[in-house]
């Protein structure tokens, strides 16, 4: 009976820790830091912090995020069982039945609008659901018909922060725009270095990224343009004065370490795996510090 009992709560457990992976918790966290990232920028120049509007825009990002994350798991099952590092998902495997995931991504997204219609503004559930709508529909369509698949995704990669600074303002206004910019900029050299140095399994899918259509040389020559473009609406905050000198050194210099990084792949010789492994690496930590700086960015001298 004890043995019994033990199998049943490994199982459960186990159930459990599928359904938590299904929804790419790497992916809510980084998001929530950007959308808390946002937050603090609109409530800086405000010179306010709500935390309860913190939670709320939090909680419900997270849930919407979470929603896209487990459908695009249905989606994109077939595609993930032909690459090596997601043929191990759930749906890719056969773990959970489909039209489980679909109601379990739908409660979640749900409960996620939910929470942002009572707790925040309509204009943070309307870039939620148009965050929503690019990920699942226009990027799932795209990357498998487009180069520019990357580009489509990156909108909605760029719509956390911005949730998070029009809960506080509750509008678009300059910082919205540069902010969101900002966050799409960054994106493309991010998702090309990932796509560079796991080509084969892009290739394996038949996905037609960037660098599998274009060629090593084009895709470099983008991700320096989007590092460049990257460093000028980071900079852009401090032009319309949403941030300080401070930030402008620092985003500066973090942009320059970029765009240095960028520049040692065009080196004869160069090692292409490496360097977009390190590119990509680099990526993390420019996201970390950018998020940061703009919480910060308005308080300091």
């Amino acid at each position: 009976m004890g043995r019994a009992r033990t199998d049943k709560s490994n199982g459960s457990t186990s159930l459990l820790r599928t359904y938590y992976w299904l929804t790419k918790p790497g992916i809510i966290y980084g998001n929530a830091i950007n959308t808390a990232a946002g937050f603090f920028l609109a409530s800086a120049v405000q010179r306010q912090v709500d935390v309860w509007l913190l939670a709320a825009v939090l909680a419900g990002s997270s849930l919407v995020i979470a929603c896209g994350c487990v459908i695009n798991n249905v989606i994109d099952r077939g595609i993930d069982q032909k690459m090596a590092r997601t043929s191990k998902r759930a749906l890719a495997q056969g773990t959970i039945p489909e039209r489980t995931a679909v109601i379990y991504g739908s409660a979640l997204g749900v409960m996620g609008f939910t929470v942002l219609a009572l707790c925040t503004n309509l204009l943070t559930v309307a870039i939620g659901a148009v965050g929503l709508f690019f990920y699942l529909v226009l990027y799932s369509i795209g990357k498998r018909r487009s180069v520019y698949g990357t580009l489509i995704g990156s909108v909605s990669g760029a719509v956390p922060p911005l949730a998070g600074y029009c809960a506080v303002t509750n509008r678009i206004d300059a910082g919205a725009v540069i902010l969101f910019s900002i966050l799409v900029c960054w994106q493309v050299p991010h998702f090309y270095a990932i796509a560079l140095y796991r080509l084969k399994d892009y290739t394996a899918a038949g996905l037609p990224v960037w660098p599998a259509k274009k060629g090593l040389r084009s895709t470099q020559i983008q991700m320096l343009l989007f590092v460049v473009a990257f460093t000028v609406a980071a900079a852009l905050l401090t032009v319309y004065g949403y941030t300080g000198t401070i930030y402008l050194v620092v985003m500066a210099v973090l942009g320059i370490a970029w765009l240095w990084r960028a520049l040692q792949g065009f080196r004869p010789g160069v090692d292409t795996a490496r360097w977009a492994r390190g590119m990509f690496f680099f990526s993390l930590v420019i996201t970390l510090a950018t998020a940061v700086m703009l919480s910060v960015g308005s308080l300091l001298p």
